[in-house]
């Protein structure tokens, strides 16, 4: 499923200790001796599309971080096939294991929607840096705030909202991950994790890009006005990024100028 590259500690000249991994948000705020509670114990590993990190049932035995780049999404998975997004997890954030304790079985599927690298560590050995840094764990307990957030807002946003703002909604987020204007996304792909046929996904890219917002061809969705991406998204974009500043300063990702 994944495929590691090795440890990916470092020590910072003049600093001690560990460096984070460029690209996770999260990391990049942990306090000093929470990093060094799990840098020793963090590999890099590459994320494919498609890749499945844990299934429904199964215990969870790695959490991982993603780094620039890579998008993972939770997902259900229903008796007829389709399977419908409840979150999805990028360079904010880290997925599996964050705040459970012992048996630790799974509800969703984890599934790389953009690919990418990702820092992982054995849920043990979190548990262990968890207890010799309260730090990581009080994150960690802030980060879970966030995601049941973005989980509660995606379920009112999908009873509510119609489509194109839930799709413009969820390309502004994928925006914020990458910062990047092309977004590695298939039709196909977007229609999965809606729940809908391609034919309806089309008809909502054709109408995203007819107001100028976005760009597509074939694997690519570009964002070609942003503003106009946002007009079209529902509140709930807004929403989940002021409770991510609300619950901990500086970890939703902001476009670099």
């Amino acid at each position: 499923m994944v495929k590691s590259s090795g440890g990916i500690t470092g020590q910072p000249e003049g600093t001690g200790g560990a460096t984070p991994p460029p690209g996770n948000q999260i990391l990049r705020l942990l306090p000093r001796v929470a990093l060094d509670a799990i840098a020793p114990w963090l590999e890099e590993v590459g994320l494919r599309v498609g890749d499945s990190l844990f299934e429904p049932g199964d215990d969870v035995a790695h959490a991982y971080f993603p780094l620039n780049g890579a998008v993972v999404a939770l997902v259900l998975p229903m008796r007829d096939g389709r399977a419908v997004e409840a979150a999805t997890v990028g360079r904010e954030g880290v997925i599996g294991g964050i705040v459970s304790l012992g048996h630790k079985p799974s509800f969703a599927r984890a599934l790389v929607q953009i690919p990418g690298r990702a820092a992982r560590i054995s849920v043990s050995r979190l548990e262990t840096a968890k207890q010799a840094a309260p730090g990581l764990h009080d994150v960690l307990i802030c980060y879970a705030d966030c995601l049941t957030a973005q989980v509660l807002q995606s379920v009112g946003c999908a009873m509510v909202h119609p489509l194109e703002a839930r799709c413009a909604r969820w390309l502004l987020m994928t925006h914020d991950r990458l910062q990047q204007a092309d977004l590695p996304l298939t039709q196909e792909a977007l229609a999965e994790m809606f729940g809908v046929a391609r034919t309806y996904m089309t008809r909502i890219a054709g109408a995203l890009q007819r107001r100028g917002a976005i760009s597509y061809r074939r694997g690519i969705v570009r964002v070609e006005r942003r503003e106009l991406l946002e007009e079209a998204a529902c509140e709930c974009y807004g929403a989940v990024r002021r409770h991510f500043e609300r619950i901990l300063p500086g970890l939703y990702p902001t476009l670099e100028p």
